[in-house]
């Protein structure tokens, strides 16, 4: 009878712990709403923006434990964009990311913290040109919102690179080693 009671006390006890364990909240990202660019000099006279067209991701937030969220990206190389075909095919060849060779490049966060409600510090294994490097970027909160049933979550992240660090040294300086991404994101619940 002593171990039944023992068996029970311990159910109740799992039961409220896990009542008062809150789960991040899951979000898909929305590639309709979100956009991958990217700003690089040219000639050191003006700048080229190009944009990634196929990524996925995900990401997991709790509000009230930043450190226990996650973020995921996967971007296909081949999906780059610059509004112009020939410097498009450059760009996907062997001088820069050598898109067939190197087909994804990816973001995975290793943490996260708060900086106040609406911007934390991310930091993560960047993944591009076969090469992986550990960056912290600052990410902004937009906003959640409600439509059609469906939760979404929206957030921001501008951050810079040098492409040489992964690799893709071609063209420097006429072309800037340093790249300008801006990650704004829309993810469903």
């Amino acid at each position: 009878m002593r171990f039944g009671r023992l068996l029970v006390g311990a159910f109740l006890a799992l039961t409220l712990l896990a009542g008062s364990v809150r789960a991040a909240d899951t979000y898909t990202v929305d590639p309709v709403h979100s956009s991958l660019l990217f700003r690089v000099k040219h000639l050191d006279c003006g700048y080229i923006y190009g944009r990634f067209n196929q990524y996925s991701g995900s990401f997991a937030f709790d509000d009230k434990n930043p450190s226990e969220c996650k973020l995921e990206m996967e971007v296909k190389i081949d999906s780059l964009d610059t509004a112009n075909a020939d410097r498009d095919k450059h760009v996907k060849g062997p001088d820069f990311f050598n898109a067939k060779e190197f087909t994804t490049m990816t973001f995975k966060a290793t943490s996260m913290k708060a900086q106040d409600e609406k911007n934390y510090e991310v930091t993560g294994d960047l993944t591009i040109h076969g090469v992986t490097k550990q960056v912290t970027v600052k990410l902004e909160r937009l906003g959640t919102a409600k439509a059609m049933g469906k939760t979404r979550s929206g957030w921001e992240t501008t951050f810079s690179i040098n492409r040489s660090d992964f690799g893709m040294k071609f063209g420097i300086p006429a072309i800037s080693d340093e790249i300008r991404i801006i990650v704004a994101m829309e993810g469903i619940r």
